[in-house]
């Protein structure tokens, strides 16, 4: 019913058909046959050809205003167009854990709102699973992890490598033993657990140690067991099961239990001679940290830029 809509219009706008054929660059028979189709589509005249100039009829007037609706409707929609294209509006949604959402994402959510100030950015801080939920709803756009995930469902974008370390109270007496293998806080900052030549700890010297792990399922978790199993032939004794990282870092600090923390939680805490942390030599304590989204899922040019930024 609108797909002559312009011949239409430019008839209504010149009130003339001669004029709206020449501005339309085709013939006034052509015009009039186009005018004629929409007229019998409706099944009512739009102008009344009687009168000159010509005049619209009473469904005319109502038409014209539904065409200038649908007008204006177009034009809306090209101009949000552009602005996606020119990322003068959209949004983004992304998610992480405590960790993350804390300490990696506020940096270059800065950075990416700085360089695009009109693009909404929602920040949804949740457990994995939580996330991993959302992301497979549609609801996240994207969710940054150092998790393994399904390769058939998701894709992946590479943020960084971590390395978890082991953290212990300093007040712990198996530190003795080890000196040697010792690291403060600012020699992680420093990346000197990073060196080959740095000794990794002989990790049986704690197995009579209280441990903080996180709950069952968590990847962090299943390493932290593997690894005592698998280098210090003893499996951990579990003091308290918890949620994160943080949690459970925090908790060594004050001397509750032996945690295992990756070191980019460890790079943003502050200095403190309340902890002890120790090269693991195994490749479990080795993992990536990415940014998730939904495979076949169109990225739109907002998340492309994000993705870009990272």
């Amino acid at each position: 019913m609108f797909q002559g809509m312009d011949y239409v219009y430019e008839v209504y706008r010149e009130m003339s058909f001669s004029k709206a054929a020449r501005n339309l660059y085709i013939s006034q028979p052509s015009l009039s046959a186009a005018v004629k189709k929409v007229e019998n589509q409706i099944g009512f005249p739009i102008f009344d050809r009687s009168s000159n100039p010509i005049q619209l009829t009473e469904l005319g007037r109502e038409y014209i205003r539904c065409v200038e609706h649908v007008r204006e409707a177009e034009q809306g929609f090209e101009n949000y167009v552009k602005d996606m294209q020119e990322l003068k509006s959209g949004r983004i949604a992304i998610g992480g854990t405590n960790l993350f959402a804390s300490y990696v994402l506020p940096p270059l959510l800065s950075r990416f709102t700085e360089r695009y100030p009109m693009i909404h950015v929602d920040l949804v801080e949740a457990s994995t699973a939580e996330l991993g939920d959302k992301l497979f709803s549609g609801t996240l756009d994207l969710m940054i992890d150092n998790q393994v995930m399904d390769s058939a469902v998701y894709e992946k974008t590479f943020f960084c490598e971590e390395h978890l370390l082991l953290v212990v109270p300093g007040d712990f007496p198996s530190n003795e033993k080890v000196r040697e293998y010792a690291l403060a806080i600012s020699d992680v900052k420093a990346g000197r657990h990073l060196d080959e030549d740095f000794p990794s700890v002989p990790l049986e010297v704690f197995q009579g140690d209280p441990f903080l792990l996180l709950k069952g399922g968590n990847d962090t978790r299943n390493r932290a067991e593997k690894i005592c199993r698998d280098i210090g032939r003893f499996f951990p004794k579990v003091r308290l099961e918890l949620e994160q990282q943080i949690t459970a870092y925090n908790l060594s600090r004050y001397g509750m239990g032996i945690s295992f923390n990756g070191d980019v939680l460890v790079c943003h805490m502050p200095d403190d001679d309340k902890i002890v942390c120790y090269k693991l030599d195994d490749p479990g304590a080795v993992r990536n940290v990415n940014f998730f989204y939904k495979r076949n899922r169109y990225l739109t040019k907002v998340v492309s830029e994000f993705l870009k930024l990272v």
